[in-house]
């Protein structure tokens, strides 16, 4: 963000940097950690991608260093660039650990309601996004490609709120039997089809020689 930003508007201080962060939101969509901003930009100094030109100082203002990017930053840039755009980036997803693992060990009705708040907040997310996006355009902070990249954000809280609501039908179809808790002693159900195991001593010991079972006084065959 840093060096795009300095690569596209020219020389700024950390300041200015700092509120085109804040006026676009990146920190919230882009995971640019705002907070940093000032130590990144002494780090890519020290690397030699940006280069201190002079400091300014208005006032009883603090005095503000005003940097631009170098030709090795302008590099750096090109390769963050390319990185970020073809690469697929497919992060760790813990709902789908959780739904595929764990999603039918406990209450049905509680497990709709954690997922009815969820779709809320994605709801109210893809909603924040849009009213921020129309902002910033009627104020003229951002053009059609910024503009474009905060709508991606947008469609992407949408297609997770109709995943939710595709996945509530799902849930409201399942027999109640999914959800019932496990026998005594964690053992689960038999897959459909499958044949339980009798319980122990419930057909008594298996006859002297029977199949799978040794006549007294001789050891299992273990492939001799």
């Amino acid at each position: 963000m840093v060096l795009g930003t300095l690569a596209r508007h020219g020389q700024q201080h950390g300041h200015q940097i700092r509120r085109i962060a804040e006026v676009t939101n990146v920190g919230e969509w882009g995971g640019v950690s705002v907070g940093a901003l000032y130590r990144e930009l002494r780090g890519m100094e020290a690397e030699g991608l940006v280069a201190a030109v002079r400091t300014e100082q208005v006032g009883r203002r603090p005095a503000r260093t005003v940097y631009e990017i170098t030709g090795e930053g302008r590099l750096e840039l090109g390769m963050l660039r390319e990185r970020a755009i073809t690469v697929l980036h497919f992060g760790p997803d813990p709902l789908g650990v959780a739904l595929t693992f764990a999603g039918a060990d406990g209450d049905r009705e509680e497990l709709a309601g954690w997922l009815r708040a969820r779709r809320e907040m994605l709801a109210i997310a893809a909603g924040q996004i849009r009213a921020d996006r129309e902002r910033l355009i009627a104020r003229g902070h951002i053009g059609p490609v910024e503009a474009t990249v905060m709508r991606r954000g947008e469609l992407l809280a949408e297609a997770e709120v109709r995943w939710h609501d595709e996945f509530a039908k799902v849930l409201g179809g399942l027999p109640d039997e999914d959800f019932a808790p496990p026998p005594a002693g964690g053992t689960a159900e038999p897959p459909a089809g499958g044949t339980a195991e009798p319980p122990a001593g419930a057909t008594g010991a298996p006859p002297a020689g029977a199949a799978g079972s040794p006549p007294p006084g001789e050891s299992p065959d273990h492939g001799g």
